[in-house]
């Protein structure tokens, strides 16, 4: 058994590179991680046997960006404001149904 049962990476890239994308350009992934790990501790999500949310180096879709991917499923999203979050968090994390208007292919 997994020590945990999901697993989030959300990509905290950042390349300064006005040429090349990112996606923690302006610092919403940085702020994204905030958000999720803080609303899925408030909900008792986080921990051995759950939930672990990561920081993660580039994770090479950067044109998709922001991005993240939740493992086991290998399911990956984009998302552009708190709402968003929100939605993954509720939809995904918690009910384990994937959210399809943020799924990037």
């Amino acid at each position: 058994m997994s020590f945990f049962e999901r697993h989030l990476f959300i990509c905290t890239n950042a390349r300064k590179d006005p040429c090349r994308q990112s996606c923690n350009d302006n610092g919403e992934a940085d702020a994204a991680v905030d958000f999720l790990k803080g609303h899925a501790k408030e909900q008792g999500l986080i921990g051995p046997g759950k939930l672990r949310i990561s920081s993660s180096s580039c994770l090479g879709r950067c044109e998709e960006g922001p991005v993240m991917v939740i493992y086991p499923e290998g399911r990956w999203y984009t998302y552009v404001d708190e709402q968003d979050l929100q939605e993954i968090l509720d939809e995904e994390l918690v009910n384990h149904r994937s959210v399809e208007r943020l799924l990037i292919d």
